[in-house]
């Protein structure tokens, strides 16, 4: 079964609102084995939506929309779909008693038309509503499976889950599942790390692999279909190893993790505390470490040490230092690390200092970066970074390049 998921409403189109449904429903769709090869947005206007119908037509079994089911005039998709295939609407009695039984619930007065709420396409399977009004229906029309289901992802996704999941799947001949798994690498670009697993590439069918640039890393997504969930996870399994052997020093985490992420469980793991120093990045670490969930069993604290006499007088770096090397130092990330450390009493420090931009500072080229790593009982590590790109982009990569150094630190000392 090849589906097309049509969007239906202008503020999609205007960017007032994200399409995640399409997201949802093509992850949901895929683990049953359904193949979504089109995503379409249309505005609220029945000629256009008409066309974009008989366009789907023509290059999908399974056709589904979402939005447009509501009761204003510009919920207009059930209407112009009945046009479509000359399936009269009809009201369905136990939709209109939830939505009547609603307003009485809440004590506002109903006007009429939150009835259209209730209208189905006579002879569509209905896909009820248990957290709004309007329901969703499914039914085939030469051939062709018609989905519809409102906008909101709060009444969407339990209704795809209670009611449309089991209707597809019980059209489907061939229960095919579709595994997927995404792998995360950081330190290589996409051209070396596809070079390094060319031959892979080359003589992938099942599982298929598709590699994808991020913000500064490359994710691998591995994915595999069979009948059996477990032999389509052994396939994934089995590719995974092969990368691994050939790519293994570049790979973190898998699906949506994120090196702050990965960072922050090795050191919840192994009971380990955390404080920053930092120039360069403003806070930045910091904030991507308390963005998550129990930063408060690892993070000590930071000092964002943007001016030099903040560096000297609060976070104790040398004058001499400051003098002889400049803020942008090896010497300099060296004391901060060192420093952050010590007064925050945790068991690491980390730094950095450097130039974001947009101008050269103390003779270092824009995209020159240090960073500290002071670990306790340890020699101080200073890594030397050359970043391109926007200010706010040196900045970003920066704490990555500092989570991806320590956590690789930290597992070599494992």
């Amino acid at each position: 079964m090849n589906a097309e998921i049509i969007g239906v409403g202008s503020e999609l189109l205007l960017g007032q609102i994200a399409n995640t449904n399409a997201q949802y429903l093509s992850k949901q769709l895929a683990e049953i084995g359904i193949n979504v090869y089109y995503h379409t947005v249309v505005g609220d206007n029945a000629t256009r939506l008409k066309e974009t119908i008989h366009t789907a037509q023509k290059r999908a079994d399974l056709i589904i929309f979402t939005g447009g089911l509501g009761p204003t005039k510009d919920d207009l998709t059930k209407e112009t779909i009945s046009a479509v295939l000359d399936k009269p609407l009809v009201t369905d009695e136990e939709a209109l008693q939830s939505i009547e039984s609603y307003f009485k619930k809440v004590n506002r007065v109903m006007t009429p038309n939150n009835k259209k709420q209730a209208l189905v396409m006579s002879g569509s399977t209905i896909l009820h509503n248990n957290y709004g009004m309007a329901p969703g229906m499914a039914i085939k029309v030469s051939g062709i499976e018609y989905l519809l289901f409102p906008g909101p992802p709060k009444e969407l996704y339990p209704m795809f889950e209670n009611y449309a999941k089991d209707y597809l799947l019980s059209k489907l001949e061939i229960k095919e599942r579709i595994e997927s798994r995404v792998l995360r690498f950081f330190g290589i670009g996409e051209s070396q790390l596809e070079t390094e697993i060319e031959d892979l590439l080359e003589k992938q069918s099942n599982p298929t692999i598709a590699p994808l640039a991020g913000d500064g890393e490359v994710t691998l997504r591995l994915t595999a279909k069979h009948a059996d969930s477990k032999q389509a996870k052994k396939l994934i399994d089995d590719v995974e190893t092969e990368i691994l052997q050939k790519v293994g020093p570049y790979f973190y985490g898998y699906n949506q993790t994120s090196l702050p992420e990965e960072l922050m469980k090795h050191l919840i793991n192994e009971e380990k505390t955390i404080a920053s120093a930092e120039s360069l990045t403003g806070g930045l670490f910091s904030e991507r470490l308390t963005s998550i969930s129990g930063a408060g069993a690892v993070l000590k604290g930071s000092i964002v040490c943007y001016h030099n006499d903040v560096k000297q007088h609060t976070l104790g770096v040398l004058n001499e230092t400051l003098n002889n090397h400049g803020a942008i130092s090896v010497q300099c990330a060296k004391e901060m690390a060192e420093q952050i450390r010590i007064k925050c009493c945790s068991d690491i420090g980390i730094s950095f200092t450097g130039v974001a931009g947009p101008k050269v500072q103390e003779g270092k080229e824009v995209g020159t970066v240090f960073v500290g790593i002071a670990i306790e009982g340890k020699e101080t590590v200073v890594h030397h970074l050359q970043l391109s790109g926007s200010r706010q982009a040196i900045r970003q990569r920066s704490v990555y390049y500092g989570c991806h150094y320590l956590l690789k630190q930290l597992k070599e000392r494992d």
